[in-house]
């Protein structure tokens, strides 16, 4: 089987706070981790994409917008010109048509959501703060079309083979978190969160991708000081790089099963997107 990649991702990377990526294969029914990178950069993050010629990746951050929101805006109903035209803006640009749209909407219904929020339980992609997702979209997929990648829905598939294919998968590490935590909460960036029961969360959760007790079905090898390094991180960064390699492995065994959208539904909104496995 080929190189997968999960990505923890930041519209604004830093030293301190940077995008993680999570590479493995699968080989003899287990999900082997063949390391952990921190990218401070934006730049660094598109050389990545570009270090292997060919990928399935799972990256937590939106692929599309809400198709109320693009029509409303009057922007291309066509997902490539839709991002195209998007990349063009700025983010204050964003912030301030976005925030005109909410300001002319009832409370309680000021976001557009998109079809796939609702099963994954994601924030909508147009948010633009707590998590400034609409900012991953921005400076994420653009580079990931740079990169040269196929995005299965949104795209019609390349001719090229397997082999040759960078595929790139909407992820979302809540969807695996939750389902085996439920409302524990495993992370924080704040050093007066990170306590005792966040920590032991890591661990619950660790060891029930190791032992596959999902219903993903994906069973982790980890070395002992991967383990330590998954445990040990209170960002909950490098874990949840983690989970969407688990999302990504999941998605190549439904390719290999033969289902031609990685398991993405064949109804999914080509312009909105689709979070894999939700």
């Amino acid at each position: 089987m080929g190189v997968l990649i999960g990505c923890d991702f930041s519209s604004s990377p830093t030293k301190r706070k940077g995008i993680v990526c999570a590479k493995g294969a699968q080989a003899g029914g287990r999900l082997v981790l063949q390391g952990l990178e921190k990218l401070a950069s934006l730049d660094e993050f598109s050389a990545y994409l570009e270090s292997e010629p060919s990928w399935l990746g799972a990256f937590d951050l939106p692929f599309g917008l809400p198709r109320e929101l693009v029509v409303a805006m009057g922007w291309p109903r066509d997902w490539e010109a839709c991002i195209r035209h998007y990349a063009a803006l700025g983010r204050d640009d964003i912030r301030t048509a976005f925030a005109a749209f909410c300001d002319a909407r009832p409370a309680g219904g000021k976001f557009a959501h998109r079809a796939t929020d609702f099963p994954a339980q994601s924030s909508p992609s147009m948010k633009w703060v707590n998590p400034p997702v609409a900012f991953m979209l921005h400076a994420g997929v653009p580079r990931l079309m740079a990169a040269n990648a196929y995005f299965p829905g949104l795209q019609i598939r390349p001719t090229r083979p397997d082999a040759d294919l960078r595929v790139a998968l909407e992820a979302y590490p809540g969807l695996i978190a939750k389902a085996v935590l439920g409302s524990r909460s495993y992370k924080s960036d704040e050093k007066a969160k990170q306590t005792p029961e966040r920590l032991i969360a890591r661990k619950d959760l660790v060891n029930a991708l190791e032992m596959g007790q999902t219903r993903w079905g994906v069973r982790l090898k980890l070395s002992h000081a991967q383990r330590d390094a998954l445990v040990d991180d209170p960002s909950g960064d490098s874990l949840d790089a983690v989970l969407c390699l688990v999302l990504a492995a999941w998605a190549e065994l439904r390719h290999i099963a033969g289902a031609p959208l990685y398991g993405l539904p064949p109804t999914m909104d080509p312009l909105e997107g689709w979070i894999v496995s939700a």
